[in-house]
Parts: structure tokens; sequence; C-alpha cells
């Protein structure tokens, strides 16, 4: 898993993709943190962390395209499925790259609670929970692009798909606040909601149940990923 994590992780930084992304990314929260935050003299970071998952959505499908894709279609997927390694090392490997690329750019946020502090009083169980939903919630989005990553060996495919799933779950999320919450339907898309559940723990809200439903929903995508390298395997 090692190797394959570095192996991508360098991939990653050896191309232009990693630091456009931390690039992209810094550009749009610096601007809104700096409206936000500085320009209003607010301590209060739970808005800039709230659009950040929005940020997130479009920016993943970025991210996770050429994670299997790539290898499909210079055909170093069959070295890599023939290597000493488990299909669950490789899956964790890339997973854990991407989620490197992404603990990058949070690590680049980290100024703001300076800033914040040197003019006001951070709220830090909030920061924190900012920065745990921030991060539970984007794993899922990485192991859902992941998983598509390794449908197909084109990255345009693979990021249109992952953009369409992560735009259907924030329209579905949507749904849930115009529907009849006493009623099952409403009741069962609050409930699966990736974004419910991010602002709960965005307020400071620890959940041990939260916490189980986006490491289950992580480890639900890795599963089909893996299912998938199986059977190319064979």
């Amino acid at each position: 898993m090692i190797a394959v994590f570095r192996r991508d992780m360098q991939g990653f930084f050896r191309s232009p993709l990693g630091y456009v992304y931390i690039g992209a990314f810094l550009a749009i929260m610096n601007l809104y943190f700096f409206a936000t935050c500085v320009l209003a003299s607010s301590s209060d970071v739970g808005s800039v962390f709230s659009n950040m998952l929005i940020v997130f959505l479009f920016l993943m499908p970025i991210l996770t395209m050429r994670l299997f894709s790539e290898e499909y279609k210079q055909g170093t997927d069959r070295l890599l499925l023939t290597a000493p390694v488990s299909v669950w090392e490789i899956v964790g490997g890339k997973f854990f790259a991407a989620v490197g690329v992404l603990l990058t750019a949070l690590l680049c946020t980290l100024p703001w609670i300076g800033i914040i502090a040197l003019f006001g009083t951070p709220a830090w169980a909030d920061i924190l929970g900012c920065y745990i939903a921030v991060l539970c919630a984007s794993a899922v989005f990485a192991a859902m692009g992941l998983f598509l990553s390794s449908l197909t060996e084109s990255q345009l495919i693979a990021a249109v798909l992952s953009f369409a799933l992560f735009l259907g779950l924030y329209v579905a999320d949507m749904l849930s606040y115009s529907m009849d919450s006493s009623r099952l339907p409403g009741r069962l898309l609050s409930w699966l909601s990736i974004f419910t559940r991010y602002d709960s723990f965005m307020s400071g809200q620890f959940s041990l149940g939260n916490l189980i439903y986006f490491l289950s929903l992580t480890g639900l995508f890795l599963f089909f990923t893996a299912r998938v390298l199986e059977r190319r395997r064979l």
C-alpha cells in the first residue's frame, strides 16, 4: 500500500494536477474567507467551511478522475494488478494518495486560525468540528470518485460521472428540506444526506453515528472499487 501511495502522490505533484487543484481550492476559499471573516471582522468560520464542501463537489472529480482511468489508458494497470500486492493495498494506496492531496490543501488553510486569533476569540470546538466534517465528507467523495474512475479508461467520463453523482447528492439534500420530514421519503433523504450530517459535525455536534456513517459509506465505495479490480485481475 505504501508503494502505491508514494507512486500516486508523486504522480500528483510531478504533473501540474496537484498544484492546479490546490491552487484553485486556495484561490476560491481564501477569497471567501477574506470576504466573510476579514472584511466582516467575524471569527465565525462556519459559513466558510459550509461552502468549502460545495467547492470540493466541483473540484473532487478533477482529483479522482485519473486514479484508475489513466492506468487503464496507458496499460500500466496490468503491471499494477500482477504486482505482489493485494487488491485492497492498491485501492487503499490510491485512496490515501487522494486524501493526502486533500489534507495538503486543508493544511494550507491553517493560517486562517492565526488570523482569527489575532483579531478575535476562536471557537475551538467549532473549528475542530469544521475540519473533521470536511475531512470526513471529502473522504466519502474521494472514495466515490475512485470507484467511478475504476469503471472507465476515459478521465473525462470518470470526471463527468463523479460530478453527476455529487450533484445528484446535493439535489437530493435540497429536496429533503422541501419534503415533509414526518413522512418516510423526507426522513429517508434527510438520514442519507451527506450534507445534513456534514452540517451537524460542522456545528460542533460530535456524533458517533455520523462518524460511523461517513466511515461506512467510504468503506462501501472502496469495497465496490476492490470488486471491480478483482474482476479485472481474473
